[in-house]
């Protein structure tokens, strides 16, 4: 069953796009990401959802009622729609209790065990019910902000970038407790955010809005590794593109010979290469020499530099390659076995890689 369902979906301010012919169907308790830059319209997206602007043309659908339509415009109060925002935003002179209750029917904001029950379904003790929200942490507070938009069993419950207040081990513990209580109200969520990490390890799905369009809804594993294209590809994470010709399973590019995915395109290719693919093994016959490192603890990032004079020039496509003498590469390595700065070594590529046809004078390699 659908919980969210949107149908070209179209706004603009002044006269400039916003939104354009936007399509969208989130199943029944679960959550999709939605992941863009600024400017990519999900402000607007999360605006129209709520109600508090008028869509130009398009349809949204919650759990099978129509609430916008050429014809119809449910009014906010009637969506049935819970919002976290980015920093909770609690009331700081009532209760914890009290915050979570106070988007119910008056009679119902005295129930303590129902307030109880709540917080223990975003993982806080019962205790906490009388505390005020100045005692809690941020991450806490976001927990609290949860139950409250929980509480009223809304048909759809929108999060806006509500973890990038928090420090970065504070966020990870705290998506991961809001994920579980989402999961275990059987929730239909919509995570808007511009954080790929937050993105990729939350959402079922994930769809990535970029000039006002969806340009790709997938599962995380399939946006991060089979992207539909070289700027999706470096926005979801660190990506080496490089030239390459492909034929029979493979792509001779400057890194070697490399197994291509299945249905991958033939002929004069953009080739995609993670870092973490790349593998320094000193016995390996391509040498590159290690220009940077960057710790950081359990892993590193290592900055390469790959003569241009050593790439199997005739092998590849009749484009443009690169006038500076080293060609810059990036891998990522167990912190352990980082090397240090100035060291020469070999590199290899683990796993299958993903192409494109080719975009002519853009071929480089970046991260």
């Amino acid at each position: 069953m659908t919980g969210l369902s949107i149908s070209g979906l179209t706004k603009s301010f002044n006269e400039q796009p916003v939104l354009r012919g936007l399509d969208l169907d989130v199943p029944s308790g679960q959550l999709v990401a939605i992941l863009g830059a600024s400017g990519s319209g999900k402000t607007t997206l999360l605006r129209l959802l709520c109600g508090f602007e008028r869509a130009d043309a398009g349809s949204i659908v919650l759990d099978g009622r129509m609430v916008a339509c050429a014809e119809r415009h449910l009014p906010p109060e009637r969506r049935r729609i819970g919002y976290v925002a980015q920093e909770g935003a609690l009331f700081p002179h009532l209760s914890v209790a009290d915050n979570v209750l106070f988007g119910l029917p008056r009679r119902q904001r005295r129930d303590h065990d129902r307030a109880v029950a709540l917080l223990r379904g975003v993982g806080l003790p019962a205790s906490y019910a009388a505390r005020g929200p100045h005692q809690l942490s941020g991450g806490e507070q976001q927990r609290v902000a949860l139950a409250r938009a929980l509480a009223p069993a809304p048909s759809l419950v929108l999060l806006d970038e509500p973890f990038s207040a928090l420090d970065a081990a504070l966020r990870a513990e705290t998506r991961q407790a809001v994920a579980a209580a989402l999961s275990a109200a059987g929730a239909t969520s919509l995570l808007v955010t511009h954080d790929q990490a937050e993105a990729l390890s939350m959402g079922h799905q994930v769809a990535v809005l970029r000039g006002g369009r969806l340009v790709q809804v997938a599962t995380p594993q399939t946006l991060y590794r089979r992207p539909i294209d070289a700027d999706l590809a470096r926005f979801v994470g660190d990506a080496i593109i490089l030239p390459g010709r492909a034929s029979n399973g493979t792509v001779a590019c400057a890194l070697g010979t490399l197994t291509l995915a299945d249905d991958m395109p033939t002929g004069d290719v953009d080739v995609l290469v993670r870092p973490e693919q790349v593998r320094l093994d000193p016995t390996a016959a391509l040498r590159v020499r290690v220009s940077d490192v960057t710790y950081y603890g359990h892993d590193a990032s290592i900055r390469l530099e790959l003569p241009v004079s050593s790439l199997p020039a005739p092998s590849l496509p009749a484009v443009d390659l690169p006038t500076a003498d080293l060609l810059a590469l990036s891998a990522r390595v167990h912190g352990h076995a980082a090397p240090k700065p100035g060291e020469e070594t070999g590199l290899l590529v683990d796993g299958p890689v993903v192409a494109w046809p080719l975009k002519i004078n853009t071929a480089s390699a970046s991260d």
